[in-house]
């Protein structure tokens, strides 16, 4: 596996790699790896030649400075883990060599982001779209991997591949989740062992709405429901839990049939924000 700093140095290995008609795979990452990471790896590596991971905290999507502060970082044990999945190139810049000047250029994604993380996270999609679409243009991906557990980052990476006519498919797998149903997240490493503990209460609120969409309970309810239930565990500061609508992400009204909805929660648990979502 070849590791590569600077931007001129990936931007050489892919121009060698696509002249040589090699089909190169993207998996995007902030480090910190799981099972849910390695699983994008191994899917890329099981469709294309070369598979390049992107190892890069990216300070323009955070609005919380302790939360960028205490992200984790463990480049050495990402590595490690990296080449046996079916990496063959880490992209593992710095900052200033991601964002050689500040960013003027906005991203606006209407009413998409205007609800759950980018209503609660102002500027996140922003900094979320800027980076991509830089990694996107370094890597001139033919595939790019993400995880389902961000599920409007998905839906806003989705908008930005289409309206910039990124020539590229983008690939989507389901959340991996721990054994007790809590979702993969590099921030799960942050959790006390009380709060790992309760965490999978989260999971479980999800099934409980799941199964409440399922008999046709009205979505006020089923939202109101799950709320109250991640606010009796006292270490849980529920943020929001929407019944949306798969595709638009609007909070709906009622069900269309035909129509998946997306169930989204985001909540703190003892100083650490865990997102999850289930489709319906």
């Amino acid at each position: 596996m070849l590791i590569f700093t600077t931007a001129a140095e990936l931007r050489a290995y892919v121009e060698q790699a696509r002249t040589a008609g090699r089909r190169l795979g993207l998996v995007p990452t902030m480090g910190a790896l799981h099972a849910g990471h390695l699983q994008l790896v191994r899917a890329a590596a099981q469709a294309c030649d070369e598979v390049i991971v992107s190892v890069f905290v990216n300070p323009t999507q955070f609005n919380n400075p302790d939360d960028l502060r205490l992200y984790p970082r463990q480049p050495e044990q990402d590595a490690a883990l990296l080449g046996p999945a079916g990496c063959t190139a880490l992209f593992l810049p710095s900052v200033a060599e991601v964002y050689p000047q500040p960013t003027v250029l906005r991203f606006d994604f209407g009413a998409l982001e205007r609800v759950m993380e980018g209503a609660h996270r102002p500027g996140h999609f922003n900094g979320v779209a800027t980076v991509v679409s830089k990694l996107f243009h370094l890597a001139r991906p033919h595939a790019a991997y993400f995880g389902q557990k961000d599920f409007q980052q998905v839906a806003i990476v989705r908008q930005l591949v289409a309206d910039l006519s990124f020539d590229l498919e983008l690939v989507v797998y389901p959340t991996v989740r721990e054994a007790d149903g809590l979702a993969m997240s590099s921030r799960n490493a942050r959790l006390t062992p009380a709060a790992r503990a309760v965490a999978p209460l989260i999971y479980q609120v999800l099934e409980q709405a799941a199964a409440q969409v399922r008999q046709g309970t009205p979505p006020a309810e089923v939202q109101a429901t799950a709320l109250a239930a991640l606010a009796q565990e006292p270490q849980f500061t529920p943020e929001y839990f929407e019944v949306a609508d798969a595709q638009t992400l609007q909070p709906v009204a009622g069900y269309a049939p035909g129509r998946a909805v997306v169930l989204c929660v985001a909540a703190h648990l003892a100083g650490v924000r865990l997102i999850d979502n289930m489709v319906v």
